[in-house]
């Protein structure tokens, strides 16, 4: 970080703290969503030219950190525990979402790094997934946001969607657990939609989640493979840190960290806590860099593919666990 970026951070911080509190009463939307929102806002507003290069390192560096700092909430013993049951259903999510945005992308005529996105959105683990995705195939700021907010309003249907289908159905605590963890984005939602149904689906949910965000690491390594092969195609070179984007390589030293037990649970949620309020930072700065006008000319074709996504990967988890007979 240079010195020119500490006035940009702190003027992002302010817009992050204002997120931050309303995401606190507002669980369900989420300080990440307010933070692109308030920053949308402000950015017409006249700034100091002074602020725009702590702006841009907030959206690009802090947001790596902040996928960083979430490692330490994971503990891998539990991943390995729920992960024989899920992996399974995992695997075929992240294949239908992918699958489906490829598809539907091409249908609609969106570029690539938006299909990116929000097929890793609906895969994986929603704003984080997209967050860790952006700086590894270089998307543009407009894109995240995009993405983030398709993924937003379907995690909100989901929550109150997804407890009438399971009562409707008959699903078990343990069965409807595995599809909100499996099938919902977002671990805010993901949790609402569980405990609405009942305590211990809730609780299974939230762990099913969980093991879900480590799938981060695989996804980034793939599209970091991507990417450096179209730049050795096309004579930009090629990059070993492309190959293994260092962040994500000190997020699973952070889960090995956390799973060892040497930090005090206390310290390891400071630091999970620390990092969801620089996922906040890195949305707020994003939301400054964002024009209203430009997102409003894109129309409805994120949405149609975010939603054809949301519908394969949930049917895809109910398709699976019925043929492993976890229903």
């Amino acid at each position: 970080m240079k010195r020119e970026d500490l006035k940009g951070i702190l003027y992002t911080l302010i817009f992050a703290i204002a997120a931050y509190v309303l995401g606190g009463y507002f669980p369900i939307v989420g300080g990440p969503v307010f933070g692109i929102l308030i920053g949308m806002l402000f950015a017409r507003r006249r700034r100091p030219k002074s602020v725009e290069s702590g702006i841009r390192f907030t959206g690009k560096k802090i947001l790596q950190y902040a996928i960083i700092l979430l490692g330490f909430e994971m503990n891998l013993f539990h991943v390995a525990e729920v992960g024989a049951q899920s992996l399974y259903v995992m695997i075929f999510t992240l294949i239908a979402a992918f699958g489906a945005a490829f598809l539907m992308g091409k249908a609609l005529g969106l570029d690539r790094d938006m299909t990116s996105l929000v097929g890793a959105g609906t895969a994986i683990c929603g704003g984080s997934a997209i967050a860790a995705v952006a700086p590894v195939i270089g998307a543009k700021d407009r894109d995240v946001v995009i993405s983030i907010a398709t993924i937003f309003l379907f995690n909100v249907l989901a929550v109150f969607i997804f407890p009438a289908i399971g009562h409707s159905y008959g699903m078990t605590d343990a069965g409807f657990g595995m599809w909100a963890g499996t099938a919902i984005n977002d671990t805010s939602s993901v949790v609402a939609a569980g405990y609405a149904y009942s305590h211990e689906a809730g609780a299974y949910a939230t762990i099913v989640k969980l093991t879900r965000t480590l799938m981060i690491v695989p996804v980034c390594l793939f599209f970091a493979l991507l990417v450096s092969r179209r730049a050795k195609e096309t004579g930009e070179g090629f990059s070993l840190r492309r190959i293994f984007p260092m962040f994500v390589l000190y997020f699973v030293l952070a889960c090995i960290v956390n799973t060892t037990g040497v930090l005090p649970a206390e310290v390891s949620h400071g630091l999970g806590a620390l990092g969801k309020f620089a996922i906040v930072m890195a949305m707020s700065a994003i939301g400054l860099n964002t024009d209203l006008a430009s997102l409003v000319k894109n129309g409805l074709r994120p949405l149609a593919l975010g939603l054809v996504c949301w519908i394969a990967v949930a049917g895809t988890s109910i398709i699976v666990q019925r043929a492993l007979g976890l229903l």
